[in-house]
C-alpha cells in the first residue's frame, strides 16, 4: 500500500524561483509551523483505499503534535527524544523512540533533526490549482507512505496559545473577523483531570468533582481581540490549573474563510 500526503503549510515569505526552492528556503528559514494535512493511501492498482486529514505543529528540532481528526481521532506528540501516540477509542498510549519511529516519514520532513536531502529525494512537480508542487519520495525503503506533496496553500488555524492570568491567549495565522470573534456564543470548552496511578491509562475526571467521572463544561466570559486581528484573548470563569483543557470555536478569517477547530492543552499554573 502507497500513501501520499498533501500538506498546506503557511509560508512567512514570498515565492521563489520554483516549488522546490520555495520548500528548501522555507525548510531553511523556518523553525516552527502549523500545517493541515490531507493523507491517501493507495493499494497496488492505484486505487484510493483511505482518506485522513488532520492538524499539525512542529518545533525543530524533533518537537511535534500530529493530530488526525477525520475519520478516525489519533494525537502523535514528540518531545524531541520520546513519541507518544494516543489513541482515544483504545484509551491507549504507545511510547517509542523518536529516532526510531519518524526517521523517514512526513514528520521528520518538517520537524526532524536531520538533512531532509540525505532523507528524502526532492523533485519539483510543477503547479496545479493554482499552487507550486513539490514530491518528496523517502530514500529508505518501507516506510509505510509513498510520497509528500508540498503546496504552500495559506493555513487558517491556531498557531500559539498562551496561558495568562483570567484565560488563555490564542495566535492565529490570519487575522480574525471582528463580529465573530466578539460574539461568545461561538465558543464552547470542557476540562478535565486524569487519575495518576501505577496502572496504566485513566478515566476522565471532574475538575469540581474529582472523584466523579466525566468533564466539567467551563464558562468563556469574554473575547478580545488585537488591532492586528491575529490574537485573541478569551476570560474564563473560575480559570485553575488542570490537566486537560478543551475549548471549541467557529469563526472567520478576515477575508470570510471558516475557521472552526478544537484544541486542547493542560494548565500547569496560572502567572
Amino acid at each position: 500500500m502507497r500513501v501520499l500526503f498533501a500538506l498546506f503549510v503557511l509560508v512567512p515569505f514570498a515565492a521563489l524561483a520554483n516549488g522546490l526552492d520555495d520548500f528548501l528556503a522555507f525548510n531553511a528559514a523556518t523553525k516552527s509551523a502549523t500545517a493541515t494535512f490531507e493523507q491517501q493511501a493507495y493499494d497496488r492498482s492505484g486505487k484510493v483505499v483511505d482518506r485522513s486529514s488532520g492538524r499539525f505543529a512542529f518545533a525543530r528540532p524533533g518537537k511535534f503534535r500530529w493530530a488526525y481528526e477525520k475519520p478516525h481521532r489519533q494525537l502523535l506528540v514528540a518531545d524531541g527524544t520520546k513519541l507518544w501516540i494516543y489513541d482515544p477509542d483504545l484509551q491507549q498510549v504507545t511510547v517509542k523512540r523518536i529516532d526510531q519511529a519518524i526517521s523517514s516519514t512526513p514528520a521528520a520532513l518538517l520537524a526532524g533533526k536531520d538533512d531532509i536531502t540525505r532523507l528524502f529525494t526532492l523533485r519539483d512537480a510543477g503547479t496545479k490549482d493554482g499552487l507550486a508542487w513539490v514530491e518528496a519520495l523517502p530514500k529508505a525503503k518501507d516506510t509505510g507512505f509513498d510520497r509528500v506533496r508540498y503546496t504552500g496553500k495559506p493555513v487558517y488555524s491556531v498557531r500559539g496559545l498562551r496561558v495568562v492570568k483570567d484565560g488563555v491567549e490564542l495566535t492565529f495565522t490570519q487575522p480574525l473577523d471582528k463580529e465573530a470573534a466578539a460574539d461568545l456564543q461561538n465558543f464552547s470548552g470542557k476540562r478535565w483531570n486524569y487519575e495518576r496511578a501505577e496502572h496504566y491509562g485513566s478515566f476522565e475526571f471532574s475538575v469540581a468533582e474529582p472523584k466523579k467521572h466525566g468533564r466539567d463544561p467551563i464558562s468563556i466570559t469574554s473575547s478580545k481581540l488585537s488591532n492586528d486581528g491575529k490574537t485573541l484573548q478569551l476570560a474564563i470563569a473560575d480559570f485553575k490549573p488542570v490537566m486537560q483543557e478543551a475549548i471549541k470555536f467557529k469563526l472567520k478569517a478576515r477575508d470570510g474563510t471558516p475557521i472552526a477547530q478544537e484544541i486542547q492543552h493542560t494548565v500547569h499554573a496560572l502567572p
